[in-house]
C-alpha cells in the first residue's frame, strides 16, 4: 500500500474543490468539501457542498416553490442569506465558476423558471451562508495541510444524493491510490 503526505504546495484557483484533512476539528469544515468560487489577493470564498440540512427551500424563502432539493450550509459567513449555484449559463448576471456551473444571476428569472418547471432540483443548488478567508489565509491553511486541492467538476458540484461523510470520502478516494488511508481514517484519531 502506498502511504504519503500530500503536498502542501497547491495553488488554488476559482473552480477548485477543497477537501478538509480528516482530523480537522471544526464544526463548519471537519470532513467537508468546499467549492472555491473566488480566490485572489483580496481573499477567498466558496460554498460547503456537503453540509446538508433538513429544511426545504420554500421554508427558507417563501417566494420559492416546493422543490425536492437539499440545502447545504455554505459556511459561517452571512448565514442569514440564501445563495445558489446552477447549470444554466443563459441566466443573466450569472458568474461562471467552473465549466457547466454558474453562481448567482437574475433571481426573479430563477424564481419564475422554478415555478414553471424550466429549472429543476438537478439544475440548481441552494446554500445558506458562505465560507470566506481573508487575504493569504487560505494559502496558509493549505501550507499547513488543512486542505487538499483538486479540480472541480459539474457532476461533483451539483451532486446532492450522498450523506455528508460519504461525499467527502468519495472525493478523497478520487484523488488517487495514495489517498485511501486518508479517506478511511476514523473521525477520532484515538480509534486508529
Amino acid at each position: 500500500m502506498i502511504r504519503f503526505t500530500p503536498s502542501n504546495n497547491a495553488k488554488p484557483k476559482s473552480g477548485d474543490i477543497l477537501l478538509s484533512e480528516p482530523f480537522l476539528d471544526d464544526p463548519y469544515f471537519g470532513r467537508k468539501v468546499v467549492l472555491l468560487c473566488e480566490h485572489n489577493d483580496e481573499g477567498s470564498f466558496g460554498f460547503v457542498l456537503n453540509n446538508f440540512i433538513d429544511i426545504d427551500v420554500d421554508e427558507v424563502m417563501e417566494e420559492l416553490p416546493k422543490l425536492d432539493a437539499r440545502i447545504s450550509v455554505g459556511g459561517p459567513v452571512k448565514n442569514g442569506n440564501l445563495y445558489y449555484l446552477h447549470t444554466r449559463q443563459d441566466i443573466p448576471e450569472s458568474i461562471p465558476v467552473v465549466e457547466g456551473v454558474c453562481m448567482g444571476g437574475d433571481f426573479d428569472l430563477i424564481k419564475r423558471m422554478l415555478q414553471q418547471g424550466e429549472l429543476t432540483a438537478k439544475d440548481i443548488r441552494f446554500f445558506i451562508g458562505y465560507s470566506g478567508w481573508s487575504p493569504s489565509q487560505l494559502d496558509h491553511e493549505i501550507q499547513s495541510r488543512s486542505w487538499f486541492v483538486c479540480k472541480g467538476h459539474q457532476t461533483n458540484i451539483m451532486r446532492t444524493d450522498e450523506d455528508n461523510e460519504v461525499f467527502w470520502k468519495r472525493l478523497v478516494h478520487e484523488l488517487g491510490e495514495g489517498y485511501a488511508h486518508i479517506a478511511n481514517a476514523p473521525s477520532d484519531p484515538s480509534l486508529n
